[in-house]
């Protein structure tokens, strides 16, 4: 059995080489399918796992407080998100006093978006998020300090200029080996003492990251002040089993707060730290199977044109046929050759395919989005199973249509 497989994938390779340029479209066409769909799943794939990373970073038990429905909209499909009134640094804070549960609680507020910074002749671009925090944000929003120290509460209360930089930040205006702990950096038109560099956290898809800078919530409040700023709260629990529990009681505290009534429902959102991380992967889901569309489509096409040459083929190789038949070859073993040919000519076409998906998904995974580099075993099995399997269907019918000629009509071929 196996001599014969390997009988015919000589005679397989034979006929592609005197039909090579045919052959190598067909080829192209279909190294071109599978590189699109392994490329595209490899890096949905891998940027899947960079949101479970980053948003993991939170940990599990910690919730958000804020004045604006979690919600991700990709295109003009979805809904849009609901916003509530702002939420007071005075109703904030009340909240932090009142919330007397086993966690640890944390308000901050995003002092500027788009800061510009500069440290000596160095520029930023201005494109660094500041937020203004008390002492307890490092802790909650799951970062941790690589050097320096955090804010004191004095130094909270007071708004003293002092800053916790992000490593993108340590990176871009300090050397190798240099500790940024006690130099000044200019954050727009205000010197802040370095004072904490925070461990690199990533960046990936925007959310997180190390290209931000924190400094004491007051000095946000006095320098970075805009009409109806709104704060945002986070809560780390002590216990993973006690969130619900946590999250009902929150709840509770913080109607009382906002002063909503009972019927009335809440004017805020409460959300766990993996929430976003879940709707950004179902909406990927979307993207998973446009691809997979978009790839059986060009298999497809490629299908077509790989049944056409081998239809083409066995008009040519009649008289071989003949031949073969004369020498004693059955219908079998004719139809299995041709079915080989066909399935050899997929398999070619699926390893470049597969090979180039790899090299662009990663690609683009190191280079656009700053990913690590991903081996998608799943999609390189499954694209060598599709090229099987339309090596197979495109096959079918040029081999039962050679296996059924008539082998003297076939030596007359001609």
């Amino acid at each position: 059995m196996a001599s014969l497989v390997s009988e015919n994938v000589k005679v397989a390779f034979a006929s592609i080489k005197s039909q090579a340029l045919r052959t190598v479209l067909t080829i192209v066409i279909i190294a071109f399918g599978i590189m699109a769909l392994v490329a595209i799943l490899s890096l949905i794939d891998i940027i899947k796992s960079s949101i479970n990373s980053n948003f993991s970073n939170l940990g599990a038990n910690t919730f958000t407080i804020r004045n604006r429905e979690t919600s991700v909209k990709i295109g003009r499909g979805g809904k849009k998100p609901k916003k509530y009134r702002s939420i007071s640094y005075e109703e904030a804070m009340k909240f932090k006093k009142d919330f007397n549960f086993p966690a640890t609680v944390s308000v901050s507020t995003m002092a500027s978006f788009s800061a510009k910074l500069s440290y000596g002749s160095k520029k930023s671009n201005p494109n660094i998020q500041v937020f203004g925090s008390d002492e307890n944000y490092i802790l909650a929003s799951g970062y941790e300090l690589e050097d320096g120290r955090n804010f004191s509460e004095t130094e909270i209360i007071s708004g003293t200029p002092l800053v916790v930089i992000g490593q993108e930040i340590k990176t871009t205006f300090f050397n190798e080996g240099e500790s940024p702990v006690n130099k000044t950096l200019r954050i727009g038109s205000g010197k802040y003492k370095i004072i904490g560099v925070l461990k690199a956290k990533g960046s990936s898809m925007g959310f997180g990251g190390d290209k931000i800078c924190v400094i004491p919530i007051q000095n946000a409040r006095q320098y970075f002040s805009v009409p109806n700023a709104t704060f945002t709260i986070n809560v780390l629990c002590n216990n993973i089993q006690q969130m619900n529990i946590a999250i009902g009681e929150a709840t509770g505290i913080f109607r009382q707060i906002r002063g909503v009534e009972l019927p009335e429902g809440d004017n805020f959102e409460i959300s766990k730290s993996d929430s976003i991380a879940n709707m950004l992967n179902d909406k990927l889901h979307l993207f998973n199977l446009g691809a997979t569309v978009l790839g059986f489509i060009i298999l497809l096409g490629s299908a077509v044109g790989l049944m056409n040459i081998m239809l083409v083929s066995v008009t040519e190789r009649t008289k071989e046929i003949g031949i073969r038949k004369a020498l004693g070859a059955t219908q079998k073993t004719i139809r299995n050759q041709f079915l080989m040919e066909s399935i050899v000519i997929c398999l070619l076409g699926g390893v470049f395919g597969i090979l180039f998906g790899i090299i662009i998904g990663n690609g683009l995974s190191l280079g656009v989005f700053k990913i690590g580099f991903y081996m998608p075993w799943h999609w390189i099995g499954g694209g060598v199973a599709m090229c099987v399997f339309v090596g197979t269907i495109s096959g079918i019918i040029p081999a039962r249509r050679a296996a059924r000629l008539d082998p003297i009509e076939s030596l007359r071929y001609e």
